[in-house]
């Protein structure tokens, strides 16, 4: 796995602006975190520890931008709730939402108890929807929200609460797209593909092999790379961004399955 660095890339139009992001602890919410820091950013990092991960404090330590940690438990209505009075009372206004924060869990259909698909849907759906509800009232046109999704939201994959969540996410992000849009408020959601992270270290190795065989650029992605999207999407530059899905996945959504079969027809054809 590669491990997640400080990352140089800064982005215009984001200096000054108050962020919060979820699940910042590690992977891509760690990897979000650096981009808006390093673009100048006020970040609101939260995760289920208590102090701030000393990997994101001196990372953090060394970019433009003003690092701030709160601990935070998604699926707690109350806590978000404090946290945004928190953010009310010492920032007044808050510009930008990454709901980050979620969990796998590869459980088939037939198979997944019921205690394991609501926890999956507490953390993954019900969290980003109190965030937005929670966060949305200290917003003023101009502000963005971002929903991380995945590429298990765009086709079927067999981790059945996990896919059922972030469909349900994108529908969320439409809906959120649609209220807020006359507030001036833009909601777009980001469909990462497989990232190298800490989540997906206990992959199985078959399961890295058919990824590649499936992904046109024949990689994995870093969470650097996801996390430049998201910075786009919160910054100035997307102004004119709202309800947009964006995949970040090495082609793997478009080609569906395409290129695996590409591959083996072009095989077949040499072999003649």
């Amino acid at each position: 796995m590669a491990t997640i660095q400080p990352t140089p890339l800064e982005l215009p139009g984001l200096t000054g602006k108050t962020v919060v992001v979820t699940g910042a602890a590690r992977g891509q919410g760690f990897a979000e975190a650096l981009v808006l820091l390093a673009s100048g950013a006020q970040v609101i990092a939260t995760d289920l520890a208590e102090e701030c991960p000393p990997a994101l404090t001196e990372a953090a330590s060394t970019l433009s931008g003003e690092l701030h940690y709160a601990a935070l438990d998604v699926t707690n209505e109350a806590e978000w709730s404090a946290l945004a009075a928190l953010l009310q009372k010492e920032f007044t206004e808050v510009h930008g939402l990454v709901n980050n924060a979620g969990i796998p869990f590869r459980g088939r259909i037939g198979e997944i108890a019921r205690a394991d698909w609501d926890r999956v849907i507490a953390i993954n759906l019900t969290g980003a929807m109190l965030g937005i509800q929670a966060i949305s009232p200290l917003m003023r046109a101009g502000a963005s929200i971002v929903n991380i999704g995945s590429s298990a939201g765009l086709n079927a994959h067999h981790t059945v609460a996990y896919t059922a969540s972030k469909w349900a996410l994108r529908g969320l992000t439409h809906v959120t797209a649609t209220e807020f849009g006359p507030r001036g408020i833009r909601t777009n959601i980001v469909h990462p593909g497989y990232i190298e992270t800490e989540m997906m270290a206990a992959a199985p190795a078959i399961m890295t092999d058919a990824q590649l065989a499936l992904t046109p650029l024949e990689r994995t992605g870093q969470p650097e790379e996801v996390a430049a999207v998201v910075a786009f999407l919160l910054s100035d530059s997307a102004a004119y961004v709202n309800g947009a899905e964006i995949p970040v996945d090495g082609g793997f959504t478009s080609s569906a399955g395409v290129k695996y079969m590409s591959d083996i027809i072009k095989a077949s054809q040499q072999t003649k």
